[in-house]
């Protein structure tokens, strides 16, 4: 099973966007630090590029949307350069043998600045000008409810196309006229059919149960929901309030995950760890373990096996072999499986035989922590049977998880088992940081040596 869900460019913009403020700070100073400055340029773009991922992604220097306004674009600007203006100072300190100039400081900062802003400024008009001109790129929204302020955020929708937004029509269970498409029971299956990207809800006109099955069903699908606001108590997780001009509407923040500098910092980790492994295990590792596969059993040393990814997105998921060749592959290991060998027994006990997956971490296709990818029988399985499964198909899949670590991994016997598999998956999803990657691969190690029960 594979999402099928329509992605404009705009998450490629937000890479380009990170990746060019990266390089101007990164690249430009050494046209302002003369070589009589002692300066150690290594040294100084490998703390340009941390400091500048780092406050990044606690200042929400990237978290520009379709409706940010040019002022709010311009304080972000200004906030992100004075915090890297004194993280910038705190370098020089350390480096004993650098001659400080607070002028060719200035410059640099200036001038890095200068470039950065005038490429935001000239992106942002550039994409509302292109959105006008061409209708590409436009998000299409409904709304629930048929009240007053839904009325006025219809008018938004249609007098300001520079935000990219592109009406489809209300569901309402109180009004009826032309403009409503139907009962708010009918909303799902009209999302589906003509792939919806927003849903917007007018508190006033829908219970509660109906609210909570309308967030799971965004979950599900992947759709945004959003909450026009109203007297009604709300209780929900990381709401936050956006304004489009003056109209203020409710939002589900995304996870951290989902964030670019995040998705950076990750990635630059997960290189830098795989590229470790890879170098100074496998390189001696990966020759000595095909040879014991290939003298206990006929096969290939290594076995790839066709997992969901990414937004389901199919990739091979590498291993050691650990079984005899057989037919049944997509039938998960059970205690004293016939087929596992006596090398695939230990290999297997000990996670060994995840190691190939550092190459797919390298590819880009896994990170090193992230759900696990599960069989395509058992994603099709239980992507209909527990809410919220679909969730973990929103990351990257990881070698090691949350769920792992805490002893749901292996055979899934029953319901209850991948219900808690996804509950620990979630919660990672939702609240991922650095230094949870890193207790959770401590905790992988230690698991690896003190063994696990489901490990088989």
């Amino acid at each position: 099973m594979i999402l099928s869900a329509r992605a404009g460019y705009s998450k490629y913009l937000k890479l380009i966007s990170v990746s060019f403020d990266i390089l101007v700070v990164t690249l430009l100073f050494p046209l302002f630090f003369k070589p009589e400055y002692q300066l150690n340029a290594i040294h100084f773009a490998a703390y340009q590029f941390a400091s500048w991922c780092i406050i990044a992604y606690f200042s929400g220097f990237y978290e520009v949307y379709r409706y940010t306004t040019p002022v709010q674009l311009a304080s972000k600007i200004v906030k992100q350069g004075i915090i890297f203006l004194f993280v910038d100072i705190a370098f020089f300190p350390f480096a004993k043998k650098t001659i400080f100039s607070g002028e060719a400081l200035a410059l640099f900062l200036l001038a890095a600045f200068l470039i950065i802003a005038i490429f935001k400024f000239l992106l942002f008009y550039y994409l509302k000008e292109y959105r006008i001109a061409t209708g590409s790129n436009f998000r299409s929204a409904v709304i629930i409810g048929y009240t007053p302020d839904s009325i006025k955020l219809k008018e938004f929708f249609d007098t300001k196309a520079e935000y990219g937004y592109r009406f489809l029509g209300f569901f309402s269970d109180k009004v009826t006229n032309a403009e409503i498409k139907g009962s708010i029971e009918s909303i799902k299956e009209y999302v589906l059919v003509n792939k919806v990207d927003e849903i917007y809800c007018s508190l006033n006109e829908i219970k509660n149960t109906e609210l909570k099955d309308l967030v799971e069903f965004a979950d599900a699908n992947n759709k945004t929901i959003k909450f026009i606001p109203d007297s009604k108590e709300i209780f929900s997780k990381n709401l936050r309030i956006d304004y489009y001009e003056f109209f203020p509407v409710l939002s589900l923040r995304k996870t951290a995950l989902h964030e670019p500098a995040a998705q950076v910092i990750k990635r630059v980790f997960d290189v830098i760890f795989s590229i470790l492994v890879i170098v100074l295990l496998l390189s001696w590792f990966a020759p000595l373990m095909a040879l014991l596969i290939k003298l206990e059993s006929k096969g290939p040393a290594f076995f790839k096996q066709s997992r969901p990814g990414l937004n389901g997105k199919e990739f091979f998921c590498y291993k050691f072999r650990s079984m005899q060749i057989n037919e049944t592959t997509e039938q998960s290991v059970t205690r004293n499986d016939p087929r596992v060998t006596r090398i695939g027994r230990f290999i297997r006990k000990t996670s060994l035989d995840e190691l190939p997956q550092f190459l797919n971490v390298l590819k880009g296709e896994m990170t090193v922590v992230g759900p696990r990818p599960h069989l395509w029988s058992q994603n099709n399985l239980y992507s209909i049977r527990i809410k919220k499964y679909m969730t973990r198909l929103y990351v990257k899949p990881g070698i090691t998880g949350l769920a792992q670590v805490r002893g749901f991994r292996g055979e899934i016997t029953n319901d209850d088992d991948m219900i808690n598999r996804i509950r620990y998956d979630v919660f990672y999803i939702e609240n991922w940081s650095l230094l949870l990657d890193l207790k959770i691969i401590i905790q992988t190690v230690v698991n690896i040596f003190m063994g696990e029960e489901k490990a088989y």
